[in-house]
């Protein structure tokens, strides 16, 4: 008898640990979870690209828009405020959202092409023909060769020579120009990046002669000696034309005396003798 009461009790302990147990299960469970507050990361003030800019820009606020950059990852040379880069000339281009550093401006003060132009080089404007201008082949970073088309002195006969080779060309645009009898029109002139002694030469060519641009790679560093052409060889071997033989079929003259018929159908010629 006392061993079955020691059961019952034993039993009940269980059942009563078991649901104590489920309750405060079913409590933890039931509370919300408390939010813990994660540390800010602290950002800095960057200056962006608001629009792509090509080189020789000057910045203007329009250029330009600030956004939050994590401090921990801010790229050398940035600048904070839009005050700081206001007036300063791009010397490369910049894409949008592209941040705007220290490394892609000219010094402050310097604007337009001048930051461009490194040691022991020259910026040199030269007038080309419409074609070029128009086709939009020729822009700004781009290479080209420079043919003068001119009479040589004491000849009669056109010649064309590649003068010059792999110029960098800097910007294209048009220029107001004032004719012989003072009327204003408008041109198209490319500037080019060439040294001192190149500049002499295109400065002289541009004023004999007429000067075109032949594009080419960027990639291609490499010169080729050409002899130039003229005129006279543009056409060398064509003559006359020559007329082509006639070619004619027909049959032989019958040796008796006999009427003859002579019958040509298609240019072949045909006797008939009756």
């Amino acid at each position: 008898m006392k061993s079955t009461r020691l059961l019952l009790i034993l039993a009940l302990a269980v059942l009563l640990g078991l649901a104590a147990g489920y309750s405060a299960l079913r409590y933890l469970s039931d509370r919300p979870t408390p939010v813990v507050p994660t540390a800010r990361r602290e950002v800095v003030p960057v200056v962006l690209a608001a629009q792509d800019l090509p080189l020789g820009t000057i910045l203007e606020d329009a250029h330009l828009k600030t956004v939050d950059w994590p401090a921990g990852s801010v790229p050398p040379g940035f600048a904070g405020t839009r005050e700081e880069l206001v007036g300063r000339s791009l010397i490369t281009d910049v894409r949008t959202n592209e941040a705007i550093l220290a490394s892609k401006l000219a010094d402050s003060g310097l604007r337009g092409l001048i930051p461009l132009i490194p040691p022991g080089k020259r910026a040199v404007s030269v007038r080309v023909d419409d074609v070029v201008s128009v086709a939009g082949f020729v822009t700004p970073q781009t290479k080209v060769d420079i043919i003068l088309v001119m009479k040589p002195e004491g000849s009669n006969d056109t010649m064309s020579k590649v003068i010059l080779q792999n110029v960098q060309a800097l910007a294209s645009g048009q220029q107001i120009q004032e004719t012989e009898d003072g009327r204003a029109i408008t041109v198209n002139v490319l500037t080019v990046l060439v040294t001192p002694e190149e500049a002499e030469k295109l400065a002289l060519a541009a004023q004999e002669g007429h000067l075109r641009m032949a594009l080419r790679n960027t990639l291609d560093l490499e010169s080729v000696e050409t002899a130039g052409e003229r005129a006279s060889r543009l056409f060398a071997g064509a003559g006359p034309a020559q007329p082509r033989p006639t070619v004619r079929i027909g049959t032989a003259a019958p040796t008796t005396q006999e009427s003859i018929i002579e019958i040509y159908r298609g240019g072949v010629r045909t006797l008939i003798a009756y």
